[in-house]
């Protein structure tokens, strides 16, 4: 009868800790301290999807106050490091013009993302700019790294 009795606590124990890391957000992870300061990351060069088209990398600038992400800009650029503007995918079809237009505005939108989230594992992906999510992704994980005391 006790041997029934420990084991009900071992159980009980266990399902008490799966419920704080579901509800509290515990996990294995150990969380980085940052330090103050501006940093700079990079993603690895992409070379492009199946389809021809994102080739580049992504540069991030962060600004971490008090352990958060208090700024943050995220410029694409061409492989040749041609800066993805307005003018990115001009010479290409409407189809694919507008997917590239779609990742430069997209740039904005995760990076003020970042900020509010503070996470960029808690950024959503915007649909049809999955190449730039991945490369700002890369280039917050390399900013962070540096930033780490």
């Amino acid at each position: 009868m006790q041997k029934k009795g420990i084991w009900k606590t071992v159980v009980i124990a266990a399902m008490i800790m799966a419920v704080c890391g579901i509800t509290c957000g515990c996990s294995n992870q150990t969380a980085a301290a940052y330090k103050d300061g501006t940093y700079t990351g990079k993603s690895s060069e992409f070379k492009e999807d199946e389809s021809g088209n994102g080739a580049g990398y992504g540069v991030v600038e962060i600004t971490i106050k008090d352990q958060k992400i208090t700024a943050c800009e995220f410029r694409m650029y061409e492989l040749d490091g041609t800066l993805k503007d307005e003018n990115y995918g001009a010479g290409l079809s409407k189809e694919n013009r507008l997917k590239a237009q779609k990742a430069v505005q997209s740039a904005g939108k995760y990076a003020a993302d970042l900020v509010k989230a503070g996470n960029i594992e808690q950024v959503d992906v915007i649909s049809g700019a999955t190449i730039s999510y991945n490369e700002m992704k890369e280039a917050v994980q390399d900013a962070l790294k540096k930033a780490e005391s």
